[in-house]
């Protein structure tokens, strides 16, 4: 049934026009799709698979103790205290799920891919390029991983957050950021252009670069242009993209003090919904990890720092009593809770 919800990004309101998305339970159930076709995009996902050995690290906020100025890298408290964590092998999508992926899945499943188009039509949003990452809520990210369980008889599944961030961190290193250093590095020169004077990203984004390829792609989104999920190098263990180009959905519900109470062994956070804040428009919030859009210039997406949302996407509007869905930089990959490598 086709719905319209007002979607606020960074740098616009916007109309989202979508449908409900309708699992198909039996391959071959959706429209225009061949079990040639789905064994195809199985064994795509399957060779993106990144295969992560277990083992113990300290999660959270390490910088006090282990950063090389001995100071905090997360003034906020919820990123602490840094506590032992001892989890199973499993393996990781080394990149977000792309538009390309979440279209094939719609269609599949017989619903509407999501677009986004600002109420002034000068946006087209970027839920159309295969290579970008695929803007979603968390529901929409759970079906999808639960959908490739199904369709693949394996256990795909939303990552735990400790499983993001040991991820992240490249197998719980104390790497700040997810580049291939842990470093930013962006170029000595500083390039100037009619929209934008600065240095280009090496290894992760900068301002400069996201406006560029909004400038290519002749989009108006500028510096909060989403990229392509490979454009920038991996971090060691060959994961893409976890300290920029968009927040990531993990399994966890929020609690600002789980971390206190945190199980050694596979956390999974918390058992029930927990916390509700500002952030979540006073709503139940789950986990995302990362951020939207770094800069290196200003810092941001650091590997210990945690955010919270509804995991409807809904935030408060800007008049009284108005909600706004913001799902606009809001992304997720999938894990296999395998302790077998896939490949």
């Amino acid at each position: 049934m086709g719905v319209s919800r007002l979607v606020i990004g960074l740098f616009a309101v916007c109309v989202l026009a979508g449908c409900d998305l309708l699992i198909g339970q039996e391959r071959g159930s959706g429209r225009g799709v061949t079990d040639e076709e789905l064994d195809a995009f199985i064994r795509g996902v399957k060779d993106n698979m990144i295969f992560i050995e277990g083992g113990e690290y300290l999660m959270g906020d390490y910088g006090s103790q282990y950063g090389p100025g001995r100071l905090p890298y997360d003034l906020d408290k919820d990123s602490k205290p840094l506590h032992r964590v001892r989890l199973s092998s499993y393996s990781m999508s080394k990149f977000k799920i792309t538009n390309r992926e979440y279209s094939f899945y719609s269609r599949l499943n017989e619903s509407s891919v999501l677009k986004y188009t600002a109420e002034d039509d000068e946006y087209e949003f970027v839920s159309v390029p295969p290579s970008n990452p695929a803007p979603i809520d968390w529901y929409e990210a759970e079906k999808f991983c639960n959908w490739l369980a199904n369709v693949s008889q394996l256990p795909f599944a939303l990552p735990t957050e400790a499983q993001w961030e040991y991820a992240a961190r490249s197998r719980g290193r104390f790497f700040m950021v997810a580049t291939d250093d842990g470093t930013y590095k962006v170029t000595d020169d500083e390039v100037t252009a009619e929209w934008r004077d600065g240095p280009k990203g090496i290894n992760i984004s900068t301002l400069w670069d996201r406006e560029a390829f909004a400038e290519e792609m002749g989009w108006k989104t500028g510096m909060h242009t989403p990229l392509p999920v490979d454009r920038f190098p991996p971090n060691p263990l060959g994961l893409y993209g976890m300290s920029d180009n968009g927040l990531e959905w993990v399994k966890d519900w929020y609690d600002p003090d789980y971390y206190k109470n945190s199980p050694i062994e596979d956390p999974q956070g918390p058992s029930k919904p927990v916390y509700k804040g500002p952030d979540s428009n006073d709503n139940y919030a789950k986990v995302l990890r990362g951020i939207s859009y770094a800069d290196p210039l200003w810092g941001g997406g650091i590997n210990v720092q945690r955010s919270y949302r509804s995991p409807d996407g809904y935030i408060s509007g800007f008049r009284p009593g108005t909600e706004l869905l913001a799902v606009v930089g809001k992304t997720a990959r999938c894990v296999v809770n395998s302790a077998k490598p896939l490949h």
